[in-house]
């Protein structure tokens, strides 16, 4: 459906206005193309875009301010009795994740009791990274800043998420380990690092109209891959054409149309490692249940 007929059909009925929280990340921006340009039905609803850092999204979920909101797979922890998962939207690794990098080579086992930066105490990665290695000293810095304390010698170690998983190389630094890998290996599942959650207080039909909603914004984005990366460009924050598509490649796919079950056992394992390790909160198996 094009953009003109979309917003016809949303003005048939009483609009109402859901607040959409996502990162200024590529991946996002290509996964909500449709939305933000209003090129998908969204069946009377109305969204209105919060483009806002992971971690500050993730802090905005504890309080519950926000409708509709990406967050961490280790935020949801915390946050899963007040938001419903949905099965769509989510950010997952196929054997590739968060990367600890540094100025030298150096095995990560050797970087017990150092100082890491990592992107936010709620991150996915900072759920990971003390899962694969403890104890550590762990410096919270924004998740562009990572590779800057790295380089400038303030910590021994950082963790990259984002575009920073590509192109830590041009700013001189080499790859200790890839927490995607590792979970791969060990666990035989994909990586879950963000999802999307819908409040779960808008009810049933909401939640659902919200789940068709995205799922139409990232069909399009994959059918019209050319104008959405395009869209996503202006967030990828001056990355060049080809990193930026293998990117959004790694994050936006058939993956985020829906988690599948080896998504949603890959999520209730890094909750429950993180929950016996007392990082995480035991969360219900029920709560986590996933919405078409």
């Amino acid at each position: 459906m094009d953009a003109g007929r979309a917003r016809a059909n949303e003005t048939t009925a009483a609009t109402r206005t859901l607040r959409l929280g996502h990162s200024p990340d590529a991946d996002d921006a290509f996964m909500f193309y449709g939305l933000a340009k209003g090129a998908v039905p969204t069946g009377g609803l109305r969204f209105e875009h919060h483009i806002e850092d992971i971690q500050a999204l993730n802090r905005r979920a504890l309080q519950g301010e926000l409708e509709v909101t990406a967050l961490s797979v280790h935020a949801l922890a915390f946050v899963a009795d007040r938001y419903a998962l949905l099965r769509c939207g989510a950010s997952v690794g196929e054997g590739y994740g968060p990367r600890v990098v540094a100025r030298r080579p150096v095995a990560l086992d050797d970087l017990a009791g150092k100082r890491i930066a990592v992107p936010g105490a709620l991150t996915t990665a900072a759920l990971a990274l003390n899962l694969r290695l403890r104890p550590f000293d762990a410096v919270l810095a924004r998740f562009d800043e990572v590779m800057d304390a790295v380089v400038r010698g303030e910590v021994d170690a950082g963790l990259v998420i984002h575009e920073g998983q590509l192109n830590f190389q041009d700013r001189g630094l080499h790859l200790v380990e890839d927490l995607g890998e590792w979970w791969g290996e060990r666990t035989g599942l994909p990586m879950p690092l963000g999802v999307n959650g819908v409040r779960r207080d808008l009810g049933q039909d909401v939640i659902r109209e919200v789940a068709r909603a995205l799922r139409a914004s990232i069909e399009l984005g994959l059918r019209e891959r050319a104008p959405a990366l395009a869209h996503a460009a202006a967030f990828g924050r001056g990355v060049d054409a080809q990193v930026l598509d293998k990117f959004v490649g790694w994050y936006v796919n058939e993956r985020t149309l829906d988690l599948g079950e080896d998504g949603l056992r890959a999520i209730r394992r890094l909750l429950e490692e993180g929950a016996e390790r007392g990082l995480v909160p035991r969360v219900r198996p029920d709560l986590l249940e996933a919405v078409a």
